[in-house]
């Protein structure tokens, strides 16, 4: 079993996981925009967010001796942990809520804000519980100004939402009015990012239909979400250190590999029946489709699976880097709006032909977030060996 061992070596995991956990969203973004159904594509990234823990386990899980005396991922799969697994499977459940839920929030509220709320929460939350589930091993007096900092940083979101969506209706009142006056519009499929045809472009080709619908609805979903997301990683936490001493005496924690395992599956089969359930019983006013519709909808297949990968990876990662340096120096990963604006801004136009408030707000939000992933990361500790 590979054992993540020095301080260095967790916080690579916890910037790579960074960067994957902030692209997945982009991917599964431009689905949605393009027209694709949001249960097609979770179908198919829960499939291969599955093989990629499935992989790490395979790999990671079997590499070597390890020096601490864990067993490698096959033995423990025999063993009597299942209170342990039962906390994983329960932390798998709680993402993949969060992650179907954010799925519909980023069509109502947008990429970057549903990222700052859920990010958010799960700090404000998560990593209190994780500091304490790990027996207080990060500097709190770090650890805690980084907390505040991204409770800054929620505030200045909202702000940036707020000034956005005003900039966004002064675009579509004066398009209105333009049109009114026989001016007209620019030529179908070449708007310029950031005016109120490319909005209406959007509104047309996207899957779920937000024109007109109440921005609460999408703000309540990300809340839900964040509420999901804070409860994973403290789960995944008692699944590997038992600090409630739920496991027989003598009985190996699990490792991170096998917990990952079990929570893996938990999540991918509450996707499952969610989705082929959202097929045929859609919420938001989507169209109804099929199991047979799903299989034959190729259309973006492959970047919904390396969506799944991308999550998959990047989960595997904060957990590795977790264990090694602590749960509550892991969730700087949440830190992962930094990377979605920047895909947000880049691929989809936001916040493009914004007025000088939205940048303002904008650029003071993501200066935020560097300073509290920087003040969770220098909180890394390191783990006592049980």
């Amino acid at each position: 079993m590979y054992e993540v061992e020095s301080k260095g070596g967790a916080i690579g995991c916890m910037l790579l996981s960074l960067f994957f956990l902030g692209t997945w969203p982009a991917v599964m973004t431009s689905l949605e925009q393009k027209g694709r159904l949001p249960q097609h594509t979770y179908l198919d990234y829960s499939i291969t967010n599955l093989l990629a823990a499935v992989l790490i386990a395979l790999t990671f899980g079997q590499l070597g001796d390890p020096k601490s005396g864990q067993p490698n991922f096959f033995t423990q799969l025999a063993q009597d942990n299942w209170p342990s697994v039962l906390f994983a499977m329960a932390g798998g459940v709680f993402l993949s809520l969060g992650n179907l839920a954010t799925q519909y929030a980023w069509a109502f509220v947008g990429l970057s804000v549903v990222e700052v709320i859920t990010s958010s929460i799960t700090v404000v939350i998560g990593t209190t519980l994780n500091y304490f589930l790990d027996d207080r091993i990060n500097k709190a007096e770090i650890l805690f100004p980084g907390v505040a900092c991204f409770l800054i940083a929620v505030l200045l979101g909202a702000a940036v939402h707020g000034s956005n969506s005003a900039d966004n209706k002064a675009k579509l009142e004066g398009a209105a009015a333009d049109h009114e006056k026989g001016n007209g519009v620019g030529v179908p499929g070449e708007a310029e990012f950031g005016t109120a045809d490319f909005l209406i472009e959007l509104e047309d080709k996207r899957a779920i239909k937000v024109f007109g619908k109440s921005v609460w609805t999408g703000l309540a979903i990300s809340l839900f979400a964040g509420v999901c997301f804070s409860l994973f990683s403290p789960s995944f936490n008692l699944a590997t250190n038992d600090q409630w001493h739920r496991l027989k005496k003598g009985v190996d924690h699990l490792v991170v590999y096998t917990a990952f395992f079990y929570f893996s599956c938990s999540c991918f089969v509450i996707a499952i029946i969610l989705n082929i359930t959202f097929l045929y019983r859609p919420v938001l006013n989507l169209p109804k489709s099929s199991f047979k519709a799903y299989l034959n909808d190729w259309n973006g297949r492959g970047l919904a699976m390396l969506s799944g990968v991308l999550c998959g990876f990047g989960n595997g990662l904060q957990f590795m880097g977790g264990e090694a340096a602590g749960y509550a120096a892991a969730d700087a990963v949440q830190a992962l709006p930094l990377v979605s604006t920047f895909w947000g801004i880049l691929l989809f136009g936001e916040y493009r032909k914004s007025s000088r408030k939205t940048y303002g707000l904008l650029v003071s939000m993501l200066l935020m977030f560097v300073v509290a992933v920087a003040l969770l990361m220098a909180t890394s500790g390191h783990r006592k060996d049980s």
